[in-house]
């Protein structure tokens, strides 16, 4: 039997599927751009190594759409025909991944966290829990399960990145910070861990410092998956963003952002549609920015692979000015939410719907509606999942809907005391 790069048994015959696997693996852990092409090598070496096509299969479910979702499919049937000849863990990323195809998410990080106990030097497992816990909202899963192997990791930069990104959502500020430059100082080429400082840098308001520290690092993300180099200079776009400096926020927006995007790519529309939502809230025309986007959007309409995601889609169908679109989806979430596994009932129905209402309110300048809308969830908005900055944009949104609300309010009580006056 074959070991991996981390020392982990794989259940092959083939040398180039082994190649193939740690490939794979290392382009997970950097965020390159070759993991489809490094798995799917492994695949053609051994068509039936269980890991080879869960990994496949596991691939294509990240990219969250329905399209990719279908790809996942014949390499989960394939796995499945061969698991009896799998390992203990080969079986357990199987099951893993099984559980993820069917949104069955609670059993798919239960998976996880049993795969790191058991092999706590598995970090595609580490990682593929993270994944899971932050689009859950949840923090403390987040920093838990790369936490509890970092001892059997020591001076894996990988790791650290991952555990300073959760130590970040969780507000440890300084550990995470002072984590991800320690992983740094061991290989500057971790994009995670940069990104893991840009989201301290933000927080604390450090914005010309974070502009430095991520554009010192942007010749090092050339090599990254399209979703990381975009989502990096998204960051550096906000630090420009809190320094007023729109015009530099447009040029990033063109050429590093929506300009470098798969464009039919889900995580790549959702980092260019929250940018020109914040633009918005300082009063900048983007309409034509809008137009771009929304030909893109109408394979998202039923596929509700993230409430997080689909909140970004249907604001930026109202934008555009395609509430036939952003209707039709709001039909098809309310559908969703009473379908949806059990535990994720209450987040659909209760958080991602209201949102979604509110969100098209704010596109169609209704204040009233919009403070009504998202008001009683701001405190859950955790739910929906993403990061802590990416969710602020939504408070910000209540924000701006509640003070015009108060502006309207306060014209409206204005007018007719002058004409109860007059009269």
């Amino acid at each position: 039997m074959f070991k991996d790069a981390q020392g982990l048994d794989i259940t092959t015959v083939s040398e180039i599927a082994i190649a193939a696997i740690n490939q794979y693996t290392e382009q997970c852990l950097c965020y390159g751009n070759q993991a489809e092409s490094s798995i799917l090598t492994a695949v053609a070496a051994d068509s039936q190594s269980v890991l080879a096509n869960t990994f496949a299969a596991a691939y294509y479910l990240t990219q969250e759409n329905a399209s990719d979702a279908q790809q996942a499919i014949p390499y989960l049937e394939q796995a499945r025909n061969n698991i009896a000849n799998a390992n203990e863990r080969e079986r357990l990323h199987f099951l893993a991944t099984e559980a993820w195809a069917q949104k069955k998410i609670d059993r798919a990080i239960a998976y996880c966290e049993e795969i790191v106990t058991r092999y706590p030097q598995d970090l595609l497992a580490v990682q593929q829990g993270q994944y899971h816990y932050f689009y859950m909202g949840d923090k403390s899963g987040l920093t838990c399960i790369a936490g509890s192997v970092l001892n059997a990791n020591a001076g894996n930069h990988y790791l650290m990145g991952m555990l300073a990104f959760g130590l970040e959502q969780s507000d440890r500020l300084d550990e995470a910070e002072r984590l991800a430059r320690f992983a740094l100082d061991i290989n500057r080429y971790d994009p995670w861990a940069q990104h893991a400082v840009a989201h301290v840098m933000e927080t604390r308001g450090r914005y010309q410092e974070g502009i430095e520290w991520m554009e010192s690092f942007a010749d090092t993300w050339e090599n990254c998956n399209s979703m990381l180099y975009t989502h990096n200079w998204w960051h550096i776009a906000l630090f420009y963003l809190s320094r007023g400096e729109i015009n530099r926020v447009l040029s990033i927006y063109d050429h590093h952002i929506w300009g470098k995007a798969r464009k039919s790519t889900p995580k790549d529309q959702v980092g260019a549609i929250s940018l020109l939502l914040r633009l918005e809230l300082l009063g900048i025309d983007v309409v034509e920015r809008w137009q771009q986007i929304a030909p893109y959007l109408r394979d998202r309409l039923h596929e509700h692979a993230l409430p997080f995601q689909d909140l970004h889609y249907i604001y930026a169908l109202a934008r555009a000015n395609r509430l036939d679109f952003a209707r039709e989806m709001l039909f098809s979430m309310e559908a969703y939410a009473h379908r949806v596994q059990p535990y994720l009932q209450k987040t659909w129905q209760e958080v991602a719907l209201p949102a979604a209402r509110g969100l098209i309110a704010y596109a169609l300048y209704d204040w009233k509606k919009t403070t009504k809308e998202l008001k009683p969830l701001l405190h859950r908005l955790h739910e929906v999942g993403g990061s802590n900055t990416q969710r602020k944009l939504f408070v910000q949104i209540y924000e701006d809907a509640h003070r015009e609300a108060l502006i309207q309010q306060d014209r409206y009580s204005r007018y007719h005391h002058s004409q109860a006056i007059a009269s």
